[in-house]
Formats: C-alpha cells, sequence, structure tokens
C-alpha cells in the first residue's frame, strides 16, 4: 500500500499519527510542508475530494494571525492560495492512501480505511 503522510514535524497531532502508523508496520513517506512546500495543485485536489472547509484548519493560530482581508469571503480558489502560502494554515495531517484521503487524526477513521 502507498501511503503518503503531509504535515509539519513538530504537530503533536502529526507526531501521534506516525507513533500510530509505525505501531501498525503502516509504511508510508512523509511530507514535510517546511521543508517542501504545499502545492497549489494538491491542495486544490484535495479540496475537491474534501472540501476545502475541511482541509483548511480555521481553528490554529496560524490561521488567526492572518488578517481580516485574507480571512474574508473565503471559497475553495481563496482557501487554496491562503494554503499554499501559509501551511501552517493546513489541517494537519493529511494521508492520500490507495482508498482516498484522510483528513486529521481520528483513530477509528484511520483503523477502518487503512
Amino acid at each position: 500500500m502507498s501511503v503518503t503522510l503531509y504535515g509539519i514535524p513538530n504537530c503533536d497531532t502529526v507526531k501521534k499519527a506516525r507513533v500510530w502508523l509505525d505501531g501498525r508496520g503502516i509504511a508510508y513517506a512523509f511530507h514535510d510542508y517546511k521543508k517542501a512546500g504545499a502545492h497549489g495543485g494538491k491542495l486544490a485536489e484535495w479540496c475537491a475530494a474534501a472540501g476545502w472547509d475541511k482541509v483548511l484548519n480555521r481553528a490554529g493560530t496560524s490561521f488567526k494571525k492572518l488578517p481580516d482581508a485574507d480571512k474574508a469571503d473565503l471559497d475553495a480558489g481563496k482557501a487554496v492560495a491562503l494554503m499554499a502560502a501559509n501551511p501552517s494554515c493546513i489541517k494537519r495531517p493529511i494521508v492520500e492512501h490507495p482508498g482516498g484521503l484522510l483528513v486529521g487524526f481520528k483513530e477509528a477513521e484511520w483503523a477502518a480505511a487503512l
């Protein structure tokens, strides 16, 4: 199974997800937003699959610190541009796997999918 986990290494939720995958012997490639960036095309795919409102992390500090103009009148295009420019605003982790896409870390959901 080809699994790619996207996130930021120092994020507690990403750390939990990596421990969960390792504990089940699930091999994965890790894409670090801080080093490799967040590609707009990939973000657009995720938003099409899961919805931009699920992929965009509005609860995080990074989003809250953005200027009000950046947070106003959000739609898919604006959300993708915002996340590409500010990878910390992407919900973490995101996992691509042969059966689809997982956004965020919920053990039951991951166990069913992986």
